[in-house]
C-alpha cells in the first residue's frame, strides 16, 4: 500500500498541474505535460527543501514551500517552451 504522505504530495502536485492547465489553457497533450512537469518540480523542490533544511510551511515531512515554488517555476518554464510563437501581423 502506498504511503499516505506520498499520495498527499501526489495529489497536491497534480492539482498544481491541473490548475495551471485551467489558467493557461491548451489541449490534452499540454495537460499531461503540465501534470508531469508539476510532479517533477514538486519532487525536485521536496529534495531541495530537505537538503537545505527549509522548514517553512512544512506539513509532516513534505516541504510544501520549496516544492510548490519549484513546481510552479517548472510549470512556467514548460509553458514558455511549448507556447506557440506569436508573429506580428502586417497591416499593409
Amino acid at each position: 500500500m502506498p504511503n499516505p504522505i506520498f499520495i498527499f504530495a501526489f495529489v497536491i502536485a497534480t492539482m498544481f498541474g491541473l490548475a495551471f492547465h485551467v489558467i493557461m489553457g491548451g489541449n490534452a497533450r499540454r495537460m499531461v505535460l503540465f501534470i508531469v512537469t508539476s510532479w517533477l518540480g514538486f519532487l525536485l523542490g521536496q529534495y531541495i527543501g530537505g537538503y537545505l533544511g527549509i522548514t517553512l510551511f512544512k506539513i509532516g515531512v513534505i516541504h510544501l514551500l520549496p516544492a510548490s515554488i519549484c513546481a510552479i517555476g517548472l510549470l512556467i518554464f514548460a509553458h514558455i517552451l511549448t507556447a506557440e510563437p506569436t508573429t506580428p501581423v502586417s497591416r499593409r
